[in-house]
């Protein structure tokens, strides 16, 4: 089923092309794993491995699904029943490119990011990282018509997969975001996929410890979760090695789409970021640490990435962006260690 019609063709260009192609697929596979490909797509180009988008994009096609079939339109009256049900990721996806056409993007964004934020643990949170890298584009680059409807994509997956944690009470203060991230405890059964797993979580430590101050101060401690996260990668990445990476990635993503949101959402935006990375923390990271990855070596931050590109992996390009947004490093050898412990594809 080819959405695009929605919207009238992109310009050319690298991403506008990888784009186009991937709109006619499904944003899953397999009843539930994610097509990383948009995202790990914007990555590549934004970090200057345009010139082998389409060969990995040759290599991924095996792992697509076709966009599944429409059952029933959303609209303003139904849509709360709509929510939250995978099989109707096409309605969704049509409502959202329906609404990206016929009214600016930032006001379609706005209006949704406060519904669809309590359940940013969807999908293992890949719809909001699609939605952060969808933003980022649209941010820093022209406004094309493919990187519309990506966004259209990134929330119609958000909304059919829209997922609650379950009700959480407060443990003891945290002093930073890197101490709270350390006193997540895992969930008592590491089996089974991450619904299993987010259904058993009772409390999250309480972080930030002070009252966020406004919107700026909600920047600053988002920042800082990411860097905190991407760091802790190094040393706790080997306990699950895909899926420890949306620790960061998730949290990261609401950063990048902050400047486009009103300003009264940054707060809540850092709170929902800050569980959904302690639940990923909880689902997946193991008791002990490793001993921390070694410092990059004088590697630049191209470098590492150009690695990350000639690896192939998804989830490590992904994680490897995020490195390079947090810049030190830690985070580039965090980066590294990604590199090393996910399989390679090339």
């Amino acid at each position: 089923m080819d959405l695009t019609t929605h919207t009238p063709s992109g310009t050319p260009g690298t991403l506008d092309e990888a784009l186009e192609r991937l709109h006619t697929f499904g944003p899953e596979r397999g009843g539930w794993l994610s097509n990383h490909a948009p995202m790990a797509v914007e990555a590549l180009v934004r970090h200057g491995q345009a010139p082998g988008v389409h060969r990995w994009l040759d290599h991924y096609r095996n792992r697509l699904e076709d966009m599944p079939d429409t059952a029933a339109e959303v609209t303003p009256d139904n849509w709360r029943e709509a929510l939250g049900d995978p099989r109707r990721i096409a309605d969704w996806t049509v409502h959202f490119a329906r609404e990206t056409a016929g009214r600016p993007w930032r006001g379609v964004l706005a209006e949704w990011w406060p519904r669809l934020l309590p359940g940013i643990a969807a999908g293992a949170t890949h719809p909001v990282i699609r939605v952060g890298h969808s933003v980022r584009t649209l941010l820093e680059g022209p406004e094309t018509a493919p990187r519309v409807t990506e966004l259209a994509h990134a929330l119609g997956y958000w909304a059919a997969r829209h997922q609650p944690l379950p009700p959480l009470s407060s443990l003891g203060p945290a002093a930073d975001a890197a101490t709270a991230l350390d006193a997540v405890a895992p969930v008592p059964d590491q089996n089974g996929g991450i619904r299993d797993r987010l259904g058993q979580l009772t409390a999250f430590p309480q972080w930030p410890a002070r009252s966020v101050t406004g919107p700026d101060d909600a920047r600053a401690r988002l920042a800082e979760l990411v860097r905190a996260a991407t760091h802790r990668y190094a040393a706790y990445g080997y306990g699950e090695p895909f899926m420890l990476v949306h620790a960061a990635t998730a949290p990261n993503a609401v950063l990048r789409t902050l400047p486009a949101l009103p300003r009264e959402l940054w707060a809540p935006s850092l709170e929902a970021a800050w569980a959904a990375s302690a639940a990923v923390i909880a689902a997946y990271s193991p008791a002990r640490p490793a001993e921390r990855a070694a410092a990059p070596g004088g590697l630049s931050p191209e470098e590492v990435f150009a690695q990350a590109a000639a690896h192939g992996d998804d989830h490590t390009i992904k994680f490897t962006d995020t490195a390079l947004d947090v810049g030190d490093a830690t985070a580039l050898a965090a980066a590294l260690q990604s590199v090393a412990l996910n399989p390679p594809v090339f």
